[in-house]
């Protein structure tokens, strides 16, 4: 899908985009998961008719081989909860993969002023953990939605045959269970996304702690650079405490909810029994049937958490992909060939998004060959014009020619994503920036690099 696609369409719709290629195997888990839920609900009408018929007529024979039956269902069963647990997983993986791949295609096409304003442990918390939820949500969600559906659904169709009264009970109360548990998934759901931007803030910390720790050490930074990490570590902890505020809340109303349906239909099973309007092989039946239709409603509890925390990272993943690039090919670029390396810089401005103008009116001419040295204060603008040259950033006025190509910027410089004409303008005027304000890892080697150009200038 292009960057328009993902903006003009539902999280919903670009979810089940990622189904379509692995729909065989989505079929196969939904299948196995249907012959599950079959299973199950099978049970409870054959322990029935047992107690009504074959026990009481003394059909022992009979028993005997549905029993065996019984046995060999749950058999096949067991197959099937492999099929589900090893391919529906394989399915889920499969889709994160082809998630991860689109996103990280994607964040390669982005500007360097994206990552600018990004760090890089927040993007790969978005390529690692939030892609994680969306596969569990990818595997488990359909497979327990559609399980948990079919069960409750049939349940409560053999619980009307039986006896009305008592599937009439929980008709009623299941309306007020699945209110309860919406209700309580939309603060889990804020929660959850509130959580996912904090993990980004605790995983930036950490990269950006470990990747200049040398740095650090060099000059004595421990301190503050463990206070920092401390900082971001508190909003992680307190972030992540309030989404299991949340989900504690959801769980206790889901708990006493599934509890509480059991007990109701052994009082009013009890009562009916008393007015000898129903027998205790019906009431057992429905216990039964109670069993079966509380455990897909845990399901469903599951479920909502599940959603909360998938539709989260989906989020997140859809919001990078909805970014546009910054940097846009124009209709009419080309490819520039045979390079001599002639690079001219004329009038250009240029400023970083929410800063000062960078550079002003700046004009330059490098011929083909020659070597070059830029040098000034902090600040001056020596990287950024030199990140100019293979469109890292746009240029806000003025132009950059190379080899004598009008508007290289607007037709040409498009090819600078590419890893050979990157290399190729980087080779360009032979390009020598000292940076004198800049201490970073191997300080020490700096210093030598800049006596051995001071010795090669003299």
């Amino acid at each position: 899908m292009t960057t328009k696609d993902f903006q003009t369409r539902g999280l919903l719709r670009i979810f089940l985009s990622y189904f379509k290629p692995h729909r065989r195997l989505f079929a196969l888990d939904m299948t196995c998961a249907f012959l599950i839920a079959v299973v199950d609900l099978a049970f409870p009408l054959v322990s029935r008719t047992a107690l009504y018929t074959w026990l009481p007529e003394k059909q022992f024979r009979v028993f005997f081989i549905v029993m065996a039956a019984v046995v060999a269902a749950y058999v096949v069963r067991s197959g099937l909860y492999f099929v589900v647990a090893y391919w529906g997983h394989t399915f889920g993986i499969r889709v994160e993969a082809d998630i991860r791949r689109d996103l990280y295609h994607h964040m390669q096409e982005l500007g360097f002023d994206f990552y600018d304003k990004n760090r890089t442990g927040q993007l790969m918390s978005r390529l690692t953990s939030d892609l994680f939820e969306v596969t569990e949500l990818a595997h488990h969600g359909p497979e327990d939605l559609f399980i948990s559906l079919v069960t409750i659904v049939g349940a409560l169709v053999v619980m009307f045959c039986i006896r009305w009264e008592l599937a009439l009970v929980l008709l009623v109360m299941l309306p007020v269970l699945l209110l309860a548990a919406l209700r309580r998934r939309k603060q889990m759901s804020a929660a959850s996304r509130a959580a996912k931007q904090k993990t980004g803030v605790i995983n930036a910390a950490i990269e950006s702690g470990l990747s200049g720790v040398r740095t650090t050490k060099a000059f004595a930074n421990e301190d503050a650079q463990q206070e920092r990490f401390d900082e971001a570590n508190e909003v992680f902890k307190t972030a992540k405490r309030g989404f299991h505020k949340e989900m504690g809340f959801f769980t206790a109303v889901m708990e006493f909810f599934t509890n509480i349906l059991p007990v109701a239909v052994i009082a009013v099973g009890g009562w009916l029994i008393m007015q000898e309007r129903m027998d205790y092989v019906d009431l057992i039946t429905f216990s039964l049937y109670v069993t079966s239709f509380v455990s897909p409603i845990r399901k469903l509890a599951n479920f909502a958490e599940m959603f909360s925390n998938g539709f989260a990272g989906l989020n997140r993943f859809a919001e990078l992909m909805r970014t546009e690039p910054t940097i846009q090919d124009a209709p009419d670029a080309v490819e520039l060939t045979d390079v001599r390396g002639a690079v001219d810089v004329s009038h250009v401005s240029f400023t970083y998004s929410g800063e000062t103008e960078v550079l002003h009116d700046v004009s330059l001419s490098v011929p083909a060959g020659e070597t070059v040295a830029l040098v000034g204060p902090s600040g001056g603008g020596k990287s950024t014009l030199c990140q100019l040259l293979p469109r890292f950033y746009d240029v806000d006025e003025g132009s950059i020619r190379v080899d004598g190509l009008d508007e290289i910027l607007a037709e040409v410089k498009a090819q600078g994503r590419n890893l050979n004409q990157l290399t190729t303008l980087a080779n360009m005027g032979r390009i020598q920036i000292l940076r004198s304000d800049e201490l970073i890892d191997g300080y020490a080697d700096l210093c030598q690099k800049l006596l051995r150009i001071s010795r090669e200038v003299q």
